[in-house]
């Protein structure tokens, strides 16, 4: 009669054990981690983390992921970083320069959509030395765009799609407009004489067909890839004085341009280096 009496225990408390590990999983599930554990940098990366909206989720209060760039803050656009804005290849794209930090240093927006530069983009950040432009679509920059950034000393706007330049400032040490619609005509003869800090210019892969006046303090001079047909004298050096020397001009590339620059042996003569190009 014991071993019956046990028997019949044991089959009346069998069904109890999995209704008892079932309600211990679903407290596990809903609230494993105690909050207490969920403050500090940890509560901070969970709080900000976006997620995808349910159906009953009030959709005014979801950040929208396909907002148009122009509505939503910089520093929430882009990355702020003391003084410096990076907004790369940006999602939601960007059309026009952003509005920065009156304080930002560097801004790095390259490979936007970026069509036109206004003299109002910078009219504020005075303090601005280095702004890369890379990649984007700018045909069009109005001509006191920069006229206010007295600190600026690095400018890129490589692969875009200028015709002509505007007035640059004049602390600038690396200009760079490499592969651009750039033509002679779009570039004005004296546009970089005021430029004496200028080291590296760039004009490389444009539709350039002379040489621009190149001030004193370049030292690397890249015009490759343009339609220049000739040089003189007076390109580089000068014809009025036969001791005239450049000596802080040690690279200038003129290949693959039409210009054959064993016609002009006296054009290089106050060089330390000739330039590199076609010869024959």
């Amino acid at each position: 009669m014991k071993m019956l009496f046990f028997a019949f225990m044991l089959l009346l408390c069998l069904p109890a054990a999995p209704a008892r590990k079932l309600r211990r999983d679903s407290q596990l599930i809903r609230g494993s981690v105690p909050h207490r554990r969920l403050t500090g940098h940890i509560s901070y990366n969970f709080k900000s983390r976006r997620r995808t909206p349910r159906s009953d989720d009030d959709a005014g209060a979801m950040t929208p992921t396909d907002s148009n760039a122009d509505d939503l803050p910089t520093c929430l656009l882009c990355v702020c970083l003391i003084g410096s804005v990076y907004c790369e290849e940006v999602s939601p794209v960007i059309t026009s320069v952003p509005a920065l930090p009156k304080e930002s240093t560097y801004l790095y927006a390259r490979f936007n959509k970026i069509k036109k530069i206004n003299k109002k983009d910078f009219a504020d950040t005075v303090t601005l030395k280095r702004i890369d432009l890379t990649g984007n679509l700018i045909s069009e920059i109005e001509e006191e765009a920069f006229s206010k950034l007295s600190m600026l000393e690095e400018l890129s706007l490589a692969e875009n799609r200028l015709i002509k330049l505007p007035i640059l400032p004049t602390k600038l040490s690396t200009f760079n407009a490499n592969q651009n619609l750039l033509k002679t005509k779009g570039v004005k003869a004296n546009i970089f004489k005021k430029l004496t800090m200028l080291a590296n210019l760039f004009l490389a892969d444009n539709l350039l067909d002379a040489v621009p006046n190149i001030p004193e303090s370049v030292r690397i001079l890249h015009l490759q890839n343009n339609n220049i047909t000739n040089v003189t004298i007076d390109t580089f050096c000068k014809s009025d004085n036969n001791y005239y020397l450049r000596p802080s001009l040690s690279e200038v590339r003129l290949d693959g341009n039409p210009v054959v620059l064993s016609k002009y042996p006296d054009s290089f003569t106050c060089m330390k280096v000739l330039p590199v190009g076609r010869y024959r």
